[in-house]
């Protein structure tokens, strides 16, 4: 990369350094990137009508409803599947229909907990990510700097060929920065995990609520 070509980035990189997700607009945690609004927890009540969730008892100790919550739970199993899972698992407990409620809101709670805890970690790991981008376009700024003060240097000339120190940071540079835009666009779909795992939660809710 030539001189100019170099010098023709200096305007544009303070726009290529926001234009991502992860700069999009001020917010008031530094660490939530997104441009979906940030819930930071979840309560089991956001998606349940159905019987008091403390009454029916520990979903961990009751070993089928447990297996089924984790099941139904896992993204790997498809929402068409839920519905028939549910279903074999209610016929299973008879005419008892407290029972079954029971058991039934057992099963909801463990989904819950796994898919909030699967949640929790989702957006931890959105918080990292968005540090390790600031931390990276403070680094693209410096070396966007370091590039700046070397060719207003007086000893500084219009050669087209760049001194090999010079040469290798301008490198550097440009390769952090497509790093940069790169990352800004996969955070852009990774950002859309949390909203899914709640969809998934409450389309699963709904579920086992027209079984009670």
């Amino acid at each position: 990369m030539n001189r100019f070509a170099t010098r023709a980035l200096y305007p544009v990189l303070g726009l290529a350094l926001l234009s991502g997700p992860a700069f999009a607009q001020p917010r008031q945690d530094p660490d939530w990137p997104c441009v979906q609004r940030k819930v930071a927890t979840l309560s089991a009540g956001q998606f349940w009508t159905g019987p008091d969730i403390a009454a029916a008892g520990d979903w961990g100790s009751d070993n089928d409803a447990a297996v089924l919550a984790q099941k139904i739970a896992s993204r790997r199993t498809e929402l068409s599947q839920v519905g028939p899972l549910l279903d074999g698992f209610a016929e299973k407990l008879g005419a008892d229909k407290d029972a079954k409620d029971k058991a039934l809101t057992r099963v909801y709670a463990g989904v819950f907990e796994v898919i909030n805890g699967e949640r929790d970690k989702v957006m931890g790991g959105i918080a990292r990510y968005a540090q390790g981008q600031r931390r990276m376009a403070e680094r693209i700024r410096d070396e966007a700097d370091k590039i700046s003060q070397t060719k207003d240097a007086p000893s500084a000339t219009d050669a087209t060929e760049l001194p090999k120190d010079q040469s290798e940071l301008e490198t550097k540079f440009a390769w952090d920065r497509r790093i940069f835009q790169e990352r800004s666009q996969s955070l852009t779909y990774v950002c859309e995990v949390p909203q899914l795992l709640e969809q998934r939660l409450g389309e699963i809710a709904r579920l086992i609520q027209a079984r009670l």
